[in-house]
């Protein structure tokens, strides 16, 4: 017979939370909105290793096709020979430093595109090993455990230091995936979309925080999935930021916009992610940060 429930969460990690009861969080210089935008930095893999997991999402041309599915591949690659670029030229017109989730196979691969985020001074985090390969409850923990540690540890040799966040790929991980992320040293995770607020998340006595995304705002998902055209989606980034500026008057909030180079940084995109970050920049009560200074900042100034 299944266990009676008993009030609370399906987990450990976390207590509920409504907002209304919480104490204030006062951003930086008065700023009623954190704004931190993810670029991801992925490879694409022809043929993913046997028993790895892929979330079937296909756009556009990108069909299901035999293999070698080149137009897959090639369509995804695009974001890291041109379409990143186009993006990081508005990103430095406006001052915005990304958050960029790569994998390792950039990391180790692609070092040209190393360089330009560190020369950016853009913060690298944790994005698994290739865009292809999710982290689930299939895996043993000592497979999961060294999924990490590879990821990590590329990391580390391409930037000169270990990421301090983590983003998986679709958002996957297993029932332990925040354990084993605190105890390889990560002090964020991006795939718990629970709130408009960082919060802290406990594992095994060691702590980590979660830097919600708003995933509704997800390029890949709103763009790509749902077809929402791209001025509704530069209306639906206003709008959210203008909600989330009145209630940071009351309690400060977050958001995490969530962009793909293969996606955002389309010609016919690129004008309209300028008319998004103009927006979010005029803004006198918007603070532009990295995952880590939003993190950093929570933990020496956000209350239980």
């Amino acid at each position: 017979m299944a266990r009676l429930r008993t009030p609370g969460m399906d987990h450990d990690y976390y207590r509920f939370s409504a907002v209304p009861t919480r104490s204030r969080l006062s951003w930086p210089n008065g700023a009623r909105v954190a704004f931190c935008v993810l670029v991801n930095l992925e490879y694409w893999e022809l043929k993913s290793p046997e028993g790895s997991v892929t979330l079937p999402r296909r756009y556009g041309p990108a069909r299901v096709r035999p293999f070698p599915d080149f137009t897959t591949q090639s369509h995804r690659e695009y974001g890291n020979r041109v379409g990143i670029f186009g993006m990081a030229k508005l990103l430095d017109k406006y001052g915005v430093r990304a958050t960029v989730p790569m994998d390792a196979t950039v990391a180790r691969f692609y070092p040209y595109l190393v360089k330009e985020c560190l020369k950016r001074n853009w913060e690298i985090i944790g994005h698994g090993l290739t865009a292809n390969r999710l982290i689930t409850s299939q895996m043993t923990e000592a497979e999961e455990r060294n999924f990490i540690a590879t990821c990590v540890a590329a990391l580390k040799r391409a930037t000169g230091r270990a990421p301090q966040g983590w983003y998986g790929v679709e958002y996957s991980e297993s029932a332990r995936t925040p354990r084993l992320l605190a105890e390889a040293g990560v002090q964020y995770v991006c795939d718990w979309a629970n709130d408009e607020q960082p919060y802290p998340m406990t594992a095994n006595g060691l702590q980590i925080y979660s830097l919600p995304v708003m995933v509704d705002l997800d390029d890949h998902t709103t763009l790509g999935m749902r077809n929402v055209p791209i001025t509704d989606y530069v209306d639906m980034v206003r709008e959210t930021l203008e909600t989330l500026d009145a209630d940071g008057a009351q309690n400060g909030r977050l958001f995490v916009l969530n962009l793909h180079p293969w996606m955002m940084g389309q010609p016919y995109r690129l004008k309209y992610l300028d008319r998004i970050l103009e927006n979010v920049t005029a803004n006198r009560h918007v603070w532009n940060a990295t995952g880590s200074e939003v993190v950093a900042w929570c933990k020496q100034h956000q209350r239980a």
